[in-house]
């Protein structure tokens, strides 16, 4: 793994700004000509996925296990400028356990089908099924904005501050309304927003008349089953060990999961010898 992406470790007030927000915005991730390679790729996968899901032109894509879909986007799995801070929160004991693309087209004058947006958390059952408050936060991901949401009106990330260590938020009695304190998060194209999985967020209407065009990498500990198929076999003689860890990788079998020795987990070596000891003790 290039070191570069030590330049871009998680800084202190990055850390407290998570821990507090239950999300970090970091900016020019990615740089224009890397957009603009990606946007073409998205829209192929748009236009091929979209009869195939029986969507309508102007319903959300919603595409999961698109890591292995195009060589582009592999290099983000383990990118410079995100990657130190998604295991500077997470630790070396790490997967990308979900990854999807969401286009939302603009919806050209029509009035949403209802005013609330969708608000949730993400990760389904593992918010029943722990009964801790908070419960932990398990997972986190990273988005990569590939068109411009600076404006309010282009189907923006919203999210609730702090609300990650709440296990529920108060919906307005009026139907129409969103959660008190919800804003929506203003970012441009090549910037990513990292969010805790337990973040209560949702996705804006897009007013706008440009498609909006996101894609979703999700990072857990290596213990939790994967959300997606996880069809990334093909690329596994093209990446080097920790990205082969980052996909599920586990050479030791299924205990090295819960129990793993170092052949799993070339991360944990890597952080070792760059950061020293005292980065690896948990």
């Amino acid at each position: 793994m290039d070191t570069s992406c030590l330049q871009y470790a998680l800084t202190e007030e990055e850390r407290q700004q998570f821990e507090t927000d239950g999300f970090l915005v970091v900016r020019e991730v990615l740089p224009p000509e890397r957009v603009a390679e990606l946007i073409p790729v998205v829209d192929r996968l748009d236009a091929e996925y979209r009869p195939k899901m029986e969507l309508a032109d102007s319903e959300m894509l919603n595409l999961f296990d698109f890591i292995g879909k195009d060589a582009l986007f592999l290099p983000l799995l383990d990118w410079p400028k995100t990657f130190a801070k998604v295991f500077g929160i997470l630790g070396w004991h790490i997967q990308l356990y979900h990854s999807h693309m969401i286009v939302t087209p603009p919806l050209n004058g029509a009035e949403p089908k209802r005013k609330r947006l969708g608000w949730h958390q993400d990760s389904g059952r593992l918010n029943m099924d722990f009964a801790t408050d908070p419960r932990p936060r398990v997972s986190l991901k990273v988005a990569f904005f590939l068109t411009d949401c600076t404006d309010t009106d282009r189907g923006n990330f919203h999210a609730v501050p702090g609300s990650h260590l709440r296990n529920a938020v108060e919906m307005p009695a009026d139907g129409d309304a969103d959660p008190a304190g919800a804003v929506p998060i203003r970012v441009a194209a090549g910037d990513a927003v990292f969010f805790d999985r337990r973040i209560w967020h949702a996705a804006g209407h897009n007013f706008s008349p440009n498609a909006r065009k996101v894609l979703f990498y999700g990072y857990s500990y290596r213990w939790l089953r994967p959300r997606d198929d996880m069809t990334v076999a093909h690329l596994m003689d093209r990446c080097d060990p920790i990205q082969q860890q980052l996909l599920g990788a586990g050479p030791s079998g299924g205990h090295g999961y819960t129990s793993p020795k170092e052949e799993d987990v070339p991360l944990r070596e890597w952080i070792r010898e760059h950061l020293g000891e005292e980065a690896v003790i948990r």
